[in-house]
């Protein structure tokens, strides 16, 4: 962990030096510089120099490094202490005096151990520029591609199943025909050979998706928990979790149970390890011999002989036919293998004996490499020696790919290992965490999150990290980690020292240095232990409650405190904190928050009032990210000399009754992402004309709670705007024209009646030219005319709720871009003429739309849509 260590460092560094300096002492401003230029030198070395070159040089006489990078990180690790327990200090005590000791002087030892580390890494950056056969050392670097290129891939790769096609129709047989009685079919196999995989297309299959009424699909995992397991049930089916997590178990197995009533519905329990959790759930299914089914897929042989009343469907390896055609698929595309290649290919391939998850991910790894025998032969030597059939063995496997990872991706990788297993990880948390960690490297014109969005497109281009589910905007939503590769990133990150995942009693904990980031899996009501201060960095807890005995120290920069019904007294001295998130619903944040000047994202839990803000928060100058549920901004305080702007604020929501005007927007100029909630005032009362000056808002949400049909006049929408949604507004059909003529708006969501009157809507030529998502959301909307012309570009289109909609335009279908129509919850009419075009589009030869259609179709009925349009 060399390089996170010392990226680490260099943000440190960077940062005392532009935001700190009045806390240096003259030395320390002298000295400073010449210590970053160091950490870059190292940082430089590692980028470019990677372990294969240094492998190469060995391998020509030149004497190994023993424990190079773990020196670096030690010494990294140590100079940051040192520097931020003194800076911090001084932050927290306002004071500096200038007899102080100079923190240089106390650094020694770690400087002589950096420049010791890079009189030793000059020889090697020698013999590697100089090498005669230059050929042989770029074979040993991986090959780097445009990452807009290989994110396309990786979507196109996403939908790659080679050789479950003839298991999927059994499958498919065994779910919709057969007798009516209620009937459980399993998936059974080792980890890594596909079952989820095979679950997972049967699942959103288009003629699944209609014979069933109702789905729901729940991750049951090694270690499960009841409560949850219903939660998640639930919310499949359309029922948050926030809106439940305070009922108990009886109470949500009821829930769950009048859900499925009259209803033939398919449930889906993915990763089963042993038979109790199902003799919990399997009462809970009623045998109303509508054609109800179950579908499960576990490793363990027993738990589907006792849950199945059918033949348990066993997952078989891949052919090497089937092998070679997922492996080009993953490596090529659609190009072919060059001639060259294929003998050591297909080793390779044959070595992985037909395990999926062993192909793709070696796939990933060679696809970001140079295509050439030397270096295929090597993998191939390398991978023949370590497979075998079991998980412990195939980690080895998976750890190549670690291995050969680029360092700056190697600890955004092994941060995956921190989540629970099976877990759906929001990316957008995700970035928050890396950036707060100093993982991210800074790059000219892109802020941190967007690298950090390269980092994980590059991490799943490798195969390495799965998609869960695309936003609208076409960008990771939601991700997550297969369960060996998780393993992999626990034993790495334990074995080197970068994180450790505790007990309830917190046992086995390592001392000293190397405890740098703690994971609190479950509740640790009763900690025994309390650690060393200036040690602990990041604390997450995935318990309900915050041990305070950890809160030592006051270099912690990140930290998950769970849910908390008061704000412990230990958390005000963390004066470090750049990421701080908590379940807090006292409507006012604690005072001592306001003083933690270093915090890049706050975020509140479940919060159920407003959180009413104090000035104080125009001085938090660092701040990145702020979502607090719904909030109340204060106006800023008059200036007296000089503005205080919070030029790094990216994230803004939800803020009620926010008010445009030039004195506020003037103080957030880069916001990226707004809500804004719009109460009964005048509309002049929100300066809405101003949201024009900025020019760097790219999300914009509105959520009315009364209805303002003049909403449109009295706005001025900025031309960086690629996402809108409109929640309530209630304004004309023919105002949309306004819209229309964003010049990059790319989603656009119109929800519960954010239109009214005549129930037309007839779009105008020349508008939403990049227009790639549409929903349409209980909206009051009879007839629309619509065709490719209107929305040249469109992608998606999502209609939800809408029971007066007779029809979508048939020329819908003639949009060249259109790869899905999705209905949720409409009338029968509707779902016809989705399915219509579906046939007109297969009669043209386009096979590639697809109909997505959720919920049960309701009959029309006069008198239900003429309600609904008054």
């Amino acid at each position: 962990m060399a390089y996170s260590a010392l990226l680490s460092l260099s943000h440190v560094l960077e940062n005392t030096l532009h935001h700190d300096d009045r806390y240096l002492i003259h030395d320390e401003k002298q000295q400073t510089p010449f210590l970053l230029e160091k950490v870059r030198i190292l940082l430089d070395f590692l980028d470019n120099y990677s372990q294969k070159s240094i492998k190469a040089i060995e391998s020509l006489g030149i004497k190994a490094i023993e424990g190079l990078e773990s020196r670096i990180t030690d010494a990294a690790y140590k100079t940051e202490d040192i520097i931020e327990s003194h800076i911090r200090r001084r932050v927290f005590e306002e004071s500096t005096h200038q007899k102080e000791k100079n923190f240089f002087s106390i650094l020694q030892d770690e400087l002589k151990e950096i420049d010791a580390i890079i009189k030793e890494i000059d020889p090697i950056k020698k013999k590697v520029n100089n090498m005669e056969d230059e050929t042989d050392v770029r074979n040993l670097h991986p090959r780097t591609s445009s990452l807009v290129a290989s994110s396309k891939s990786a979507r196109n790769l996403e939908s790659i199943m080679v050789g479950l096609d003839d298991n999927m129709m059994k499958i498919k047989d065994q779910l919709t025909g057969g007798p009516s009685n209620l009937r459980t079919v399993s998936i059974v196999g080792m980890g890594g050979i596909g079952k989820t995989t095979l679950a997972r297309k049967v699942y959103e299959d288009e003629f699944i998706l209609s014979h069933f009424q109702i789905r729901a699909w729940v991750t049951v995992s090694q270690d499960y928990n009841m409560k949850e397991i219903f939660l998640s049930l639930l919310d499949s089916m359309g029922k948050p979790t926030n809106q439940n997590r305070e009922k108990t178990t009886e109470e949500l197995k009821r829930l769950f149970r009048e859900n499925l009533m009259g209803r033939r519905f398919l449930i889906v329990m993915d990763d089963v390890w042993d038979t109790k959790v199902w003799d919990h759930v399997k009462r809970l299914f009623s045998n109303n011999n509508d054609e109800s089914r179950i579908m499960m897929t576990t490793r363990e042989e027993n738990v589907a002989r006792k849950a199945n009343s059918c033949s348990p469907h066993r997952m078989r390896f891949l052919t090497e036919e089937e092998s070679w055609s997922l492996f080009c698929a993953n490596v090529f595309g659609k190009d072919r293998c060059p001639r060259e290649l294929k003998p050591i290919g297909k080793k390779i391939v044959q070595n992985c004996r037909g395990l999926p998850l062993a192909i793709v991910v070696i796939a990933g790894l060679l696809s970001k490499a140079t295509r050439t025998v030397h270096h295929w032969t090597n993998v191939g030597e390398n991978l023949s020696s370590v497979i075998a059939s079991n998980d412990e063995q195939c980690l080895k496997i998976l750890s190549l790919s670690y291995k050969n990872l680029p360092h700056h991706l190697k600890g955004c990788f092994l941060y995956f290992g921190i989540f629970q297993e099976d877990s759906d990880i929001n990316v957008s948390t995700l970035f928050k965490l890396w950036v707060a960690e100093g993982f991210i490297k800074s790059a000219e014109n892109k802020t941190l999150e967007d690298m950090a969005e390269e980092s994980l497109l590059d991490l799943v281009d490798r195969n390495l990290i799965l998609v869960s589910e695309w936003s609208s905007k076409g960008k990771i939503k939601t991700c997550m980690i297969h369960d060996l590769l998780r393993d992999l990133c626990v034993k790495e990150a334990q074995r080197e020292k970068f994180f450790h995942i505790t007990d309830s009693n917190l046992h086995g904990m390592p001392n000293g240095i190397s405890l740098r980031r703690l994971i609190l899996p479950r509740d640790v009501d009763h900690p025994t232990r309390k650690l060393p201060p200036f040690l602990l960095r990041s604390l997450l807890n995935f318990g309900r409650y915050v041990p305070v005995k950890l809160l030592t120290g006051m270099l912690v920069r990140v930290l998950d405190a769970g849910h908390i019904t008061h704000y412990p007294t230990e958390m005000a001295g963390l004066v470090n904190l750049q990421y701080l998130a908590f379940s807090y619903d006292n409507g006012r944040l604690p005072a001592s928050v306001y003083k933690l000047r270093y915090l890049q994202t706050l975020i509140l839990y479940d919060t159920t009032v407003p959180v009413s803000l104090t000035p104080e928060l125009w001085t938090m100058t660092r701040l990145r990210h702020l979502q607090l549920g719904e909030m109340i901004l204060p106006d800023p305080p008059k200036a007296e000399n000089s503005v205080i702007v919070l030029e790094n604020l990216q994230t803004l929501s939800t803020v009620i009754k926010f008010r445009c005007t030039e004195e506020i927007l003037e103080r957030v100029p880069n916001l990226k992402k707004l809500g804004i909630c719009l109460e009964d005032v005048g509309l002049e009362y929100f300066y809405l004309k101003n949201l024009d000056h900025l020019h760097q808002l790219e999300s914009l949400k509105f959520l009315f709670l009364v209805s303002m049909p003049s909403f449109l006049d009295n706005i001025i929408f900025p031309s960086s705007l690629k996402k809108l949604t409109l929640d309530g507004s209630c304004v004309r059909w023919e105002d949309l024209t306004t819209i229309g003529k964003l010049p990059i708006l790319e989603v656009l969501k119109l929800k519960n009646f954010a239109f009214y009157g005549r129930p037309e809507w007839e779009p105008n030529e020349g508008g939403f030219l990049r227009l790639k998502y549409l929903l349409l959301d209980k909206v009051r909307l009879l007839h629309w005319r619509a065709d490719r012309e209107h929305f040249p570009v469109l992608e998606r289109l999502v209609i939800k709720n809408c029971q007066s909609m007779e029809e979508i335009p048939s020329e819908i279908g003639e949009i060249l871009t259109l790869q899905t129509i999705e209905l949720h919850y409409c009338n029968r009419s509707l779902v016809t003429s989705a399915k219509k075009i579906k046939e007109e589009q297969l009669n043209n030869g386009n096979a590639d739309l697809q109909i997505l259609i959720h919920g049960k179709s309701k009959r029309n009925n006069r008198a239900v849509i003429m309600n609904s349009l008054r």
